[in-house]
């Protein structure tokens, strides 16, 4: 098979795969990929957050206003800059984006039982590293 032809497939499967565990989703996306940056990089502006998910800045000051005003994000003064304002993860915030996380393994595992053979889900495992090692392609990992 072509690289091209399994590149494609691959893509059309994952995105499947990606919106078929959306589904147990209670958060918007854009919330949800903003504390997970938080989560991985630590404090950073709405400037910064929106860069990182390429959207623009307005959406993602929505999108952090929500967060604040669930009390799953906070704000603290830029320590370089005071003109700016540094976005933080709080307690909740943390433990909600866990709990999304947790959610999506439990369907995938769920679905995994039920769909694969115990031969079949050894394979699945042993694909795990390929997919790391694509993921990781480029990025100097």
């Amino acid at each position: 098979m072509k690289e091209q032809q399994i590149a494609s497939d691959l893509r059309a499967v994952l995105g499947s795969l990606v919106r078929s565990a959306r589904h147990t989703d209670d958060m918007p996306a854009a919330q949800a990929a903003a504390l997970g940056f938080l989560d991985r990089e630590g404090p950073m502006t709405t400037s910064e957050l929106a860069a990182r998910q390429q959207v623009r800045h307005q959406s993602m000051a929505r999108a952090v206003g929500r967060l604040l005003e669930q009390g799953l994000a906070d704000q603290q003064p830029h320590p370089e800059d005071r003109r700016k304002v540094l976005i933080t993860l709080t307690e909740p915030g943390r433990r909600a984006l866990y709990a999304r996380r947790e959610r999506r393994a439990d369907w995938l595992a769920e679905a995994i039982a039920a769909e694969l053979s115990a031969a079949e889900q050894q394979r699945l495992a042993d694909c795990v590293d390929l997919l790391g090692r694509l993921a990781a392609h480029g990025s100097g990992r």
